[in-house]
Formats: structure tokens, sequence, C-alpha cells
């Protein structure tokens, strides 16, 4: 096992913060410091010289098994991670399990573009001596914690910049391969903050089994929807649940299917983006202020009432949001430690966010509590029923979000909307509905309406709800990137509307609201 010093040379700068606002009251605490310096040039490019960097497709998992007893584990190889994310200097474990016993290597990869490679290869560890971990039992609210011995401690280097991760594990006898998947965050001021939806990738992962959030052991084990049941981080991501079958993701969550390719469009244009966990967004409300934006990817269904809170606040203070997402601030969700004492492990369903009349009516004797309507952050909010497909159907021509598109009243962007969406636009000073339409489920009305709106701060900044989950697929299509298919519709790809609209968001964003590339510093009392 190798083992490498934890040291944090990146949490100086943090904590030299956290003593800035130490003693302040929220709203102080999130307001701009006292004291400027520039973002360097440097800084702003870091992405393009990484990017820069020789690509290859090697991180794509080209043999890889699933249990047919199981119908969702790789039992051959698996892992997981200790931590969600961590910081260059910090130490994570990759816990990894072979059964039967093999030797195994791990090569890890950074995700982005890489001239449409999609990846690049940072590390090769191993090989190690593989052997058959145990099963977890059933804890509390039916989780399954494994606590796996680590297969190595590795220490994230100092030049790695902040990215999503795979760790490509391949075992020797059969040459089988699943992924680990981790965020390399920091502390650096960016324009945009990428936050990854892991909550969302916990709650849906079965494995070994039967044991996602959406299963509280009561066969068929269909859509169980209430509370009494935790998912968390502390075993492997089995294969995928929904929409489609995608074994070739086996182990990576959810972001290959629909974040990737947010992530590899911005990374090909050149944008400063840093990325974080929903734990991040939790558990580090002043971390969100070293954004100028903030983004919500994809599926992004369950976040706590301290992530609602913070982000809430950020926006206050004058970051830009975008949800370029759907059914998200959906579930309200409450986090705990594992049996180790290692805080933020799981999660539970506590209850829904602005709940719907008829859904109190089905669900309310469940719920343990409710949280705010969601649509007072991020302008609309899930409907009921949540499933559907539409057309993206622009509905404020003259706006500037569409200059550039030929976009005229009426003209629609076909398939852009799904498998889950926004819709009941709050009532919010200045909010604006940008495209709107009637949902469809094979072909027959939901009796629903999607609303993708947008909306300024109190502090120059702007709100932004794209309303689907599919944004992200009308930017690119990078290697590993699945096309789905769901209610009869299926998104149309890069488009180059989607890419003009996002292009005109982002460039109005650069533009407004809190600065945090003039770093302010209080001076002290």
């Amino acid at each position: 096992m190798l083992r490498h010093r934890d040291s944090s040379p990146s949490l100086a700068s943090r904590r030299d913060l956290l003593k800035q606002v130490a003693g302040a009251g929220v709203i102080a605490a999130l307001g701009p410091l006292a004291g400027c310096a520039n973002l360097s040039t440097e800084k702003r490019q870091l992405i393009q010289r990484e990017n820069a960097k020789t690509g290859t497709t090697d991180w794509l998992l080209t043999n890889t098994r699933v249990d047919p007893n199981t119908k969702y584990r790789c039992p051959w190889i698996e892992g997981y991670c200790s931590r969600n994310s961590v910081r260059p200097g910090e130490s994570i474990d990759f816990m990894v399990s072979t059964n039967p016993p093999s030797s195994f290597a791990i090569d890890l990869y950074r995700l982005g573009y890489y001239g449409g490679k999609g990846g690049r290869h940072v590390a090769k560890l191993g090989p190690f001596d593989g052997k058959a971990q145990t099963d977890p039992p059933i804890g509390p609210e039916r989780v399954r914690e494994c606590l796996w011995e680590p297969a190595v401690k590795f220490t994230i280097p100092s030049n790695w910049l902040s990215g999503v991760y795979l760790g490509k594990l391949t075992e020797e006898k059969e040459k089988l391969q699943s992924y680990v998947i981790f965020i390399v965050r920091d502390d650096r001021t960016c324009d945009f903050l990428f936050q990854c939806s892991d909550t969302t990738w916990a709650a849906y992962n079965r494995w070994p089994d039967y044991f996602s959030l959406y299963d509280d052991g009561t066969p068929p084990h269909n859509w169980f929807v209430g509370p009494g049941v935790r998912a968390g981080w502390d075993r492997p991501y089995g294969k995928y649940r929904q929409i489609f079958d995608a074994p070739l993701s086996q182990g990576s969550g959810e972001f290959l299917l629909w974040e990737f390719p947010l992530a590899c469009w911005m990374e090909k244009e050149g944008y400063d983006v840093s990325y974080i966990s929903n734990v991040d967004t939790h558990a580090d409300r002043v971390g969100l202020l070293r954004a100028r934006s903030f983004l919500s990817v994809g599926h992004d269904e369950y976040w706590s009432l301290n992530m609602f809170n913070n982000v809430k606040a950020a926006v206050e203070a004058g970051v830009n949001a975008a949800f370029l997402s759907g059914n998200s601030c959906d579930g309200l969700v409450h986090f705990y430690a594992n049996r180790a004492g290692t805080p933020n492990r799981s999660i539970s369903r506590l209850g829904k966010f602005g709940p719907f009349e008829d859904e109190l009516k089905r669900f309310g004797n469940r719920w343990r509590r409710h949280g705010p309507n969601p649509a007072t952050l991020m302008g609309a909010r899930s409907t009921s029923p949540y499933n559907g497909t539409a057309d993206w159907t622009c509905a404020k021509e003259d706006h500037w979000l569409f200059e550039g598109t030929g976009m005229k009243n009426g003209d629609s962007i076909k398939g852009l909307v799904g498998w889950e969406h926004h819709g009941l636009p709050a009532d919010i000073p200045g909010l604006e509905v940008l495209a709107r339409g009637p949902v469809f489920s094979r072909g027959k009305p939901q009796n629903v309406e999607y609303t993708a709106t947008i909306y300024p701060g109190q502090k120059g900044n702007w709100v932004f709800n794209a309303a689907t989950i599919w944004w992200s697929d009308g930017l690119s299509e990078p290697p590993g990137y699945l096309r789905p298919s769901a209610h009869g519709g299926t998104p149309p790809g890069p488009d180059p509307r989607v890419r003009r609209i996002t292009q005109n968001l982002f460039q109005r964003f650069l533009a407004s609201g809190r600065d945090p590339h003039q770093v302010i510093r209080r001076t002290s009392q």
C-alpha cells in the first residue's frame, strides 16, 4: 500500500478568508470583502493551458461486465473513493475489491476537452494485490457502507487543476474495468463554479442490487418515494438505473451522462471554471463567494436546506446563478456521517421543496418536513407530473439572451426539454419567461407547462433557469456520452442556437454581479 503525507498548503488562504468573515453576521459575511487585488491573466488562462496538453481516449472503458444476478454491480473489479472532493495537497483513499482476487492497476484521468479526446492521463498507480472485500451489512435506514480497506492513499499533486477525475480500474486476470470518480477542488477565485450533482448520483445508485433512495426493501423494487431510506458514497457506483442501459459508465455516477457535455464545451471555449461537489455546496457556504457565477448542471434533484440557503445567500450577495438543469432542488435531504464518523457520507430523503397540493394528499403523512419553494431561488421549479419532453420554444425574441440566434417567438429547438423540467414561475420582480410550452409523454399531453426564466438579482447579477435536464446535450457530444431517449423524446444534440444562448448568458454573467477577482480584505478592528 502506498501512503503519501497529507499536507494542505491551499488551506492557509482559506483559513485567512474564514478569519476575515468570522464573527460577522450572515449578510455581512457574504458581502464584498475590503482591500483589493486583481486576478492575474495567468490564472484566467489555467483552463486554456490545461486543455492544450495531450489528450487521450484511453480513459474510456472498453471491457466491463455487469453481474446478471444483481443487475447493477461489477464484482470482478469495483471501487469507491473516501471523499467526494479533495484539494491539491490533501489525500484521498481508493477502496477496491476484486472477486475473484486479482492484481489490478488504477489509471487516473482528468476530464475536459483536450482536442476532442475528452481526457488526459495524469497518473498510474499500482499494480496492487487485489482481494474480494466484504459486502457491508444493512445499516440504519437500509444504508450500505462498505468501509473497505484502502488499496492506496494518494496525495493530490499541488499542480493538479480543479476538475472531475476518473480512476480507471483494470484487473489483471480478464482485463475487466470499471471507474471510480472524484472531484479535485480548489479555493481560487473563478468566473464559474461548476457544481457536480453527486447527491443525485448517490440517490439513484442501486449497488449492490436494490439499495437506492428509491428502494425500501419491498418487492417489486419499483419506485418508492418516501423517507426512511439512506443512500451514500461508501460504496461503488453501480450501473446507471434510469432512461437507458449504460454499462460503459460503470462506477462514474451520472457525470458522463448529463454533465460532461457542458464541462467539455466550457473547457473547449476556455471559460475560467472550477469544480465542486454538492457536498461542498452543503458544507462550504463561504466557498461559493469565490465565484462570479454558480452552475447547477443536469439532473440536480437532491438538495439539503443548507444547500438551498447557501446558494440563495450567494445570489443575494451578487453571485450569478444558472440552473442548466431539471428537477433541481426538488428532494429535501439530510446528510449523515458514516460508521467511522466521517461527516457527509450519506443522505436520507426528509421531504420535498415547495410541495404540490396533490403530493401532499399522496405523501403528506410520510414527509418529515417540507422545504421552501425552490422557485424563489431558481425562478421556476419542478412540476407534477415530473416526466415528459417538449420543444424549447422562444417566448421573448427581443431579449438579449436570443441575440445572434435568429430565433423569433414560436421558433423551437426540437426535443431540448426532458426528461424532467421546471415550470410554475415565481412572482419575482423583473422575472421574464424566455421559453415555454406544453410537455408531452409519448405523445400524450401531461397538462403541465415548462418555463425557462431569468430574473435580475439585487446586486446587478442574474439568475437563469433553462428548465431541462438536457440543456448540456445541445452544447457538445464528447467521447463517453450517450444520447438519451425518454418519454417519446430525444434531445437534438449540439445546436448552434443552444451554444449561442449559453455564450450570451455567460458573457452577461462575466460583466455582471459580484467580481470575486477583486479580493477585498477587511482591516482588523
